[in-house]
């Protein structure tokens, strides 16, 4: 088992002498892989970082369910939905074919979501049967890159609030047998990589990057100094014509000369709205 996300915020923490540091995202103790920490005021960042599609390679372990749709739960007795013989790789790649777009997902039980006002994963480890509701997902890519059964190695890209070990649990049905997450690892959350993370043995003050790297997915606003002194007050500011360049998303980026990132808001009636300030003022 690797280090927990919460284990990574401690460190990070100590290492450098901060207490404002979050995270986009889990990282289970099976998982591997990006994890994206935001520290100080860029920690106001995360809902933004968090609209990004992530890359994860899975591996999904047919013909046994269990209670958490991963390998850190109980084994659940579902001998009448074990598959007779092993599906053949065609039925696989077509099953896996067959989540491509949009669709609805039930994530799993042990699951953050809230349910009355509390997490579900409180209530299922208090045997109570919870069913969270089902949530609007998108699949925007899914590659089979091995299968010796039972376990199935794929590639998938999803949007926000995607439960792999769902799609695991889910393309186990699909294949007329029972299924879950063995294995885990994200590779990418919108334009940032695994391969240029830092290692956690090898974090310092040196590798912390400008927050705009992480906000690639959305629109730039060029301010002047002046209007990023406003900006940073919480004061609206005009837009000028053709001042923003248009991204994913809707949010709007508000840059500062040298690059510096002095808030996210939205443009309403040609004029500059912060949200999310990042700049102290003056």
């Amino acid at each position: 088992m690797g280090p927990t996300s919460h284990d990574v915020v401690a460190r990070v923490r100590r290492v450098l002498r901060i207490r404002a540091v979050g995270h986009t995202g889990t990282l289970d103790p099976f998982a591997s892989g990006l994890l994206v920490l935001l520290v100080g005021r860029a920690t106001r960042l995360a809902r933004f970082v968090e609209q990004q599609a992530k890359r994860y390679v899975a591996t999904a372990r047919l013909g046994q369910a269990t209670t958490t749709d991963d390998l850190t739960g109980e084994p659940v007795d579902e001998a009448g939905r074990r598959a007779s013989e092993p599906p053949s790789r065609q039925a696989v790649e077509d099953a896996l074919r067959s989540f491509l777009g949009p669709q609805r997902q039930r994530p799993p039980s042990f699951s953050a979501k809230r349910l009355d006002g509390e997490r579900s994963y409180a209530r299922a480890r208090r045997g109570e049967a919870v069913a969270p509701a089902e949530v609007t997902i998108v699949v925007h890519g899914m590659e089979l890159l091995g299968y010796d059964y039972p376990d199935v190695r794929f590639r998938t890209t999803v949007s926000p609030g995607t439960y792999v070990r769902a799609l695991a649990r889910d393309l186990g049905t699909r294949l007329g047998t029972t299924a879950h997450l063995r294995e885990l690892r994200r590779e990418t959350i919108g334009p940032l990589r695994v391969e240029d993370a830092v290692p956690l043995e090898d974090i310092a003050p040196g590798a912390v990057i400008p927050p705009l790297a992480v906000l690639g997915h959305l629109g730039t606003l060029a301010l002047s100094e002046d209007a990023a002194r406003a900006v940073a007050h919480g004061q609206a500011v005009a837009v000028p014509p053709a001042g923003v360049q248009c991204g994913e998303s809707d949010a709007i980026a508000a840059v500062a000369p040298g690059e510096r990132l002095v808030a996210v808001g939205r443009v309403n009636e040609e004029r500059f709205q912060p949200e999310v300030v990042l700049e102290t003022p003056d």
